[in-house]
């Protein structure tokens, strides 16, 4: 596709100004590396001798963590954590990443969502993921802690330019919680935008949403082979949330937006480069899409600035960031 470089930069400068509240699945990253020392004498495991632990931002955290890299903390999140040994490491990770961690409810009947990755290496290779330990509670929050949700949600949403519901399924997005944002959004006029992998249809009256290639086919419920197919869905999501544009990334294959009166973009993978990881990357491009729309950025320019972003935070381990001077390097960097 064709683009202005001149706009996409100017585009990418506003991002630093615009608001964002993130209510979703709070999640934190722990990471445990290893160096292999050997196989037990107990059991036919490996031994790792422990060499550091690092602690990311995970599930919605981490589209929040992507916001406040880009407009010097600008961002707050609202959700759910436990009364556990994890949940101070959540808020602490919070405050090192500029984050307003104010609208965080504490659930002593909930667990805080962590997923350990432990991770192991030998000097003749690199360092390899070996298992993944996820804590988190089954089913819906209460409706008292949803009621203190909704409470914080309207308290603080007036504060933002624009709100992202980043919904995991993990149970703090309830039915009530989406009407409720999603209603008190359009009243102040606010962005939001949805980041959900089902029941898409379900999100009503929202600007914009942002789902992958596999769960916008399970939601309008037929395989998507070519761009025909992109703009029967992107018409059909459009239709059943009377959203103000569909954001569909499409992997390798880069991403499609569509809008009403049959407007549609297909938008290839910029700076392409060896993935390393894709960990995150679709929050990242949530983050970035929600700002730049926030920012008076249009869909279409939204999309390619969160495509950008995407191409830089594969290249590193496990959930990343990017900043306005990366994203203005890389966009130097692109042939148009």
């Amino acid at each position: 596709m064709k683009f202005d470089k001149e706009k996409l930069i100017s585009s990418i400068k506003k991002l630093e100004h615009a608001r964002v509240l993130v209510v979703g699945d709070l999640a934190l990253d722990e990471m445990i590396y290893g160096d292999a020392e050997r196989i037990s004498r107990e059991a036919p495991v490996l031994i790792l001798q422990h060499t550091k632990t690092k602690h990311i931002l995970g599930g919605a955290s981490n589209a929040a963590h992507n916001v406040s890299t880009l407009n010097n903390g600008k961002v707050g999140v609202i959700g759910v954590a436990g009364d556990d040994y994890h949940s101070g490491y959540l808020f602490n990770t919070f405050k090192d990443a500029n984050i307003n961690c104010d609208g965080i409810i504490i659930d002593k009947n909930r667990k805080t969502i962590v997923k350990t990755r432990i991770s192991g290496s030998i000097t003749t290779s690199i360092t390899q993921q070996i298992v993944r330990i996820d804590r988190q509670s089954k089913g819906f929050i209460t409706q008292e802690t949803e009621e203190k949700i909704i409470a914080k949600i309207e308290e603080l949403l007036p504060e933002y330019d624009a709100v992202i519901l980043s919904n995991y399924h993990i149970g703090t997005i309830t039915p009530k919680i989406i009407e409720f944002t999603t209603n008190l959004a359009n009243e102040l006029n606010k962005i939001v935008v949805v980041d959900a992998q089902r029941d898409l249809g379900g999100y009503k009256n929202v600007t914009s949403m942002t789902p992958n290639l596999p769960d916008t086919e399970k939601s309008v419920g037929f395989q998507i082979t070519n761009e025909e197919d992109l703009k029967r869905a992107g018409d059909l999501l459009l239709t059943q949330t009377n959203a103000k544009a569909i954001l569909i990334t499409c992997g390798a294959d880069g991403m499609f937006v569509a809008e009403p009166n049959s407007k549609y973009q297909k938008i290839p993978v910029f700076n392409k480069s060896e993935v390393f990881d894709v960990t995150g990357a679709g929050d990242t491009v949530t983050a970035v899409y929600s700002l730049a729309l926030a920012s008076g950025v249009d869909p279409v320019y939204s999309a390619i600035i969160g495509n950008v972003a995407a191409s830089i935070v594969v290249r590193q381990f496990g959930c990343a960031t990017t900043t306005i001077q990366e994203l203005l390097s890389a966009v130097e960097k692109l042939e148009n």
